[in-house]
């Protein structure tokens, strides 16, 4: 048997500390991008969120515009997860069922935990282009999840009605949130909400889901 010596020991350890560490730096600045937006919180402060020292970030990342590449792409891969858990306890339409859980007030009340696309595609639009290509990464991704949803045989169809339906849940969660007055902001997500579930023929429920 191979007797590991203590430094080769230890190296192990730091690189998986490492690793962790770099893992609940992306994790936080994920959460604090979407709550606050891009330009909305220094280095420094999301450090001390995540418990780490200042010092440490640039053994961890090359830059700002890296931890925001990665925070944005773990935002996106979240997004995606939690769409995927709707689909697959919906116990009717899931295209409601969707629908329904991306316009609700608790949605548009916790932005850190929520669609990136919502809480940061203004500021997506004004960064870098590794930044936009993951937004777009994900945007195919959720076009593809609502096209499997809808009903039309013909894939262009499908594709043109998921875009649409996408653009208007984004911009009505956009709008709610903007909106200061509740009233208002209930009506929008009520009303788009209420539009897209009539305004298509979801597919049947084979009991699967992208």
């Amino acid at each position: 048997m191979r007797l590991v010596n203590a430094p080769e020991a230890s190296m192990r350890v730091s690189r998986a500390q490492a690793e962790h560490n770099r893992a609940r730096v992306i994790d936080t600045a994920s959460h604090l991008f979407r709550e606050r937006g891009l330009n909305g919180i220094g280095v420094a402060d999301l450090m001390k969120a995540a418990g780490l020292t200042h010092g440490g970030f640039y053994r961890q990342f090359d830059s700002k515009e890296d931890l925001v590449v990665a925070a944005c792409r773990h935002s996106v891969a979240q997004s995606r997860e939690a769409w995927s858990k709707v689909l697959t306890k919906a116990a009717n339409s899931r295209l409601a069922a969707l629908v329904r859980f991306y316009l609700s007030r608790s949605h548009r009340d916790q932005p850190g935990v929520g669609c990136p696309f919502a809480a940061l595609g203004p500021d997506a639009a004004r960064a870098g282009n590794a930044v936009r290509e993951a937004f777009a990464e994900g945007i195919e991704q959720r076009v593809a999840m609502l096209g499997e949803l809808l009903r039309s045989r013909d894939a262009g169809t499908r594709r043109k009605q998921a875009i649409a339906m996408l653009s208007t849940m984004v911009g009505a969660l956009l709008l709610s949130r903007a909106a200061g007055d509740e009233a208002l902001s209930r009506e929008i997500l009520d009303a788009a909400a209420d539009e897209l579930i009539t305004g298509h023929t979801a597919a049947p429920d084979t009991g699967t889901h992208p």
